[in-house]
């Protein structure tokens, strides 16, 4: 009975769905989280009755045929690259980028991850790194007297230290967009990988050729929805429920059959 092993593949795949859910609903505060969305496509069918096939010597045509579906399979799941709400923290190093474009940072092995996430603090040595302690890429160094510090829309770090009335340049933030953002690999810790499916990373100035803008004093809240996951959580969960229930009817008209006499 093909029943069974179709509502199990629908169960299987339910059951992934509340997991992805469970993800985006347990990171509704984590700063500039994806949401991401299980996307799911049919199985092979077994021909019965092939459509298009003859079904006579005169050459008449079989109009539909009969085709019996095996269930469903997971096809991907989609990060939904979305611009989430930016929030005032009044930090002088939160920045949040308003647009396209992802933060370079340079990993304790000297690769380069990129991330959205913009809660940036000042190493021992003055350097902005990242929660973990990794270097933003390019290398910024606050100086050790500096009084304020100003972050502006290009990206452009300025510094005024005791005794100077002229700002000093001290670094530039520099983002990178990619052709295809979701097919970046994430990683954990709010970063991402280079994939061939993202393509390769582009380099720019916020502000220029597409690329977004800097805030300074904002973080990019995540672009969960709750409402939204809340009903797609129950919606799963009906599904898996009804596919339990194919399950169980398919086992009871089994048992009719074995209890035939």
């Amino acid at each position: 009975m093909r029943s069974l092993n179709i509502a199990a593949t629908g169960m299987l795949a339910q059951q992934l769905n509340v997991e992805v859910i469970s993800n985006n609903i347990a990171n509704m505060n984590t700063t500039a989280f994806k949401r991401q969305r299980a996307e799911f496509q049919d199985l092979l069918y077994q021909d019965e009755r092939r459509v298009g096939s003859s079904s006579s010597d005169t050459g008449t045509i079989v109009p539909a045929g009969v085709q019996i579906g095996v269930g469903v399979k997971t096809a991907a799941v989609y990060r939904i690259i979305e611009q989430g709400n930016l929030v005032s923290t009044d930090n002088t190093y939160d920045v949040a980028i308003q647009g396209k474009g992802f933060f370079k940072i340079t990993l304790p092995s000297g690769d380069t991850a990129y991330s959205r996430a913009g809660s940036f603090q000042l190493s021992p040595t003055g350097i902005i790194v990242t929660a973990d302690g990794y270097q933003v890429a390019p290398a910024i160094t606050i100086p050790p007297d500096a009084v304020n510090v100003t972050i502006n829309s290009s990206g452009e770090v300025l510094v005024k230290t005791q005794g100077n009335v002229t700002p000093q340049n001290v670094g530039q933030f520099q983002l990178v967009t990619f052709a295809n953002e979701a097919g970046l690999e994430p990683v954990g810790d709010n970063l991402f990988l280079e994939t061939p499916a993202s393509g390769t990373a582009t380099s720019g100035t916020p502000g220029k050729s597409g690329v977004g803008t800097i805030l300074q004093g904002f973080l990019e809240t995540s672009n969960v929805n709750v409402v939204q996951e809340i009903t797609n959580l129950i919606t799963a969960q009906r599904a898996y429920e009804m596919n339990s229930k194919v399950i169980e009817s398919s086992d009871e008209m089994m048992r009719t059959l074995t209890q035939l006499r």
